[in-house]
């Protein structure tokens, strides 16, 4: 265990050097040290990931036993206590003493020998008050309790609070720090028959199966640590995709036969259910802006045997001239700001700031004017991401009605039963007067239901346009 606490260490001062996102560091550190044992691996992982969940709730519980604030700490002690904090108060099964102690032997290996009686004094001192650690006063300042105890920063959660009231916001902030089972989808392509055998395997498989309740073609695995343990994954019978982004390409009605452009495709995902819900009769266009993206998407096109998918190389900003006018359905999941799946890529909000949020609206803007033309005349543009701010959802949809030439489509008839509860409390919770075209948009939030946070809306070109 000692080495993998170096490890974790070590993930997380590159972290803080940003030199890749969190998820994307930690499969690569994972696979790096494939060797270690199950244990080892997953102590990693929960670590790792638990700080950079609860990283402003731990610097503040530091900062009340330090004389020294967090931020003025050399980067090596400031995420060795942040790590050895996170152990001592969320995981059980480490003892307080042994989390002090590694600690201590860490900062000595790592030649900071003066600095070990200051991290012992610091983390013995948690550990015996750790019943007894308080938060802001949540009737003095709400705002800052909430930054503190879901770790969620100010920009982020002084939104939420302005668009989804108090009540809501708390509900999508503790939905984010939940554990997310992973979302598999079973091929349209297979029979009832075929069907049901495949559920009965994942129901035996011993990966804590269960039917999602949304869905009669989607599963939800408790413990699953990668899908390609999984055979039926390996043969191209299934696919991890959240629910969210089946419901979104399911609501633009897609037909056999029909002709779909997705524009901004990587991984894949939705233009492989595209495919298979046009059939081979119908054609789906895939492009993305890099041939590392392309390649992705063409992984994930052959592992399920989709024949009726052409890749390309498309800057989605720029009208694509061979698609001008063509398409049934244009798929549209823009670049964005990505606060709906942070229980998933964790250091998402602590790259937030209000300039990155103007240049990614900016450049949804830049898409839509480039890629809008590929719809024909009465075809469907489906709009999505995977954030639930209201500037580049539904705000993002008035533009799109006020500057091109398209008119909403209700989703009324395209959501399942099961889920319209939650679409409702949604709506209702919303600070905001509802848009005349609210029933065109659906935002799905963490906490709500049981799938990403996430957002589409259906829009149909003018048929004179």
């Amino acid at each position: 265990m000692e080495n993998a606490r170096e490890i974790v260490l070590d993930v997380l001062l590159s972290l803080e050097k940003e030199e890749d996102l969190s998820h994307r560091l930690l499969r690569n550190v994972l696979n790096k040290y494939d060797h270690l044992d199950a244990r080892d691996k997953g102590f990693i992982k929960r670590v790792t990931e638990g700080v950079m969940e609860r990283r402003m709730e731990l610097d503040y519980y530091l900062d009340q036993y330090s004389k020294l604030p967090v931020r003025k700490m050399k980067p090596l002690i400031r995420n060795l206590l942040r790590m050895s904090t996170y152990q001592i108060l969320y995981m059980d099964a480490v003892p307080d003493s042994a989390a002090c102690n590694e600690a201590c032997k860490l900062a000595d290996k790592r030649k900071f020998h003066q600095l070990k009686g200051f991290v012992n004094g610091i983390l013995r001192r948690i550990a015996a008050d750790k019943e007894n650690l308080t938060l802001p006063d949540p009737q003095k300042d709400l705002k800052k309790w909430l930054c503190v105890k879901y770790s969620m920063p100010e920009l982020i959660t002084e939104e939420w609070l302005s668009e989804y009231g108090p009540e809501l916001t708390e509900r999508i902030l503790k939905g984010l720090l939940e554990i997310r089972p992973v979302s598999l989808r079973i091929s349209e392509k297979l029979s009832k028959d075929e069907v049901c055998a495949l559920k009965k395997r994942l129901a035996e498989s011993g990966k804590g199966m269960s039917q999602s309740p949304y869905d009669e073609r989607g599963f939800l695995a408790t413990e699953l640590e990668g899908a390609e343990s999984l055979e039926d994954f390996r043969k191209g019978n299934l696919t991890v995709q959240d629910l969210s982004c089946v419901l979104a390409v399911k609501a633009a009605g897609i037909k056999e036969a029909d002709l779909v452009i997705d524009a901004c495709a990587a991984p894949g995902g939705k233009s492989i259910l595209a495919a298979e819900l046009t059939g081979p009769k119908g054609k789906v266009f895939c492009g993305d802006i890099s041939e590392k993206k392309l390649s992705l998407i063409c992984e994930n096109i052959s592992r399920m045997h989709q024949e009726n998918v052409e890749v390309e190389l498309w800057d989605a900003r720029q009208l694509n001239n061979a698609h001008d006018g063509q398409a049934d359905v244009l798929l549209l999941d823009v670049p964005c700001s990505g606060l709906g799946v942070i229980g998933k890529k964790r250091d998402i909000k602590y790259h937030a700031s209000a300039e990155g949020y103007s240049e990614l609206e900016a450049l949804q803007k830049e898409i839509l004017q480039g890629a809008w033309q590929c719809v024909k005349p009465g075809g469907i543009l489906l709009y999505s991401t995977c954030t639930i701010r209201e500037a580049e959802n539904r705000d993002m949809v008035r533009w799109i009605l006020d500057s091109l030439p398209f008119e909403p489509v209700s989703l009324a008839a395209s959501l399942p039963e099961s889920i319209r509860e939650g679409v409702l409390l949604e709506k209702q919770g919303r600070k905001r007067e509802p848009f005349a075209f609210e029933d065109c948009c659906v935002q799905i939030l963490p906490g709500i239901l049981d799938m990403d946070g996430f957002f589409f809306a259906k829009l149909r070109r003018k048929t004179d346009a």
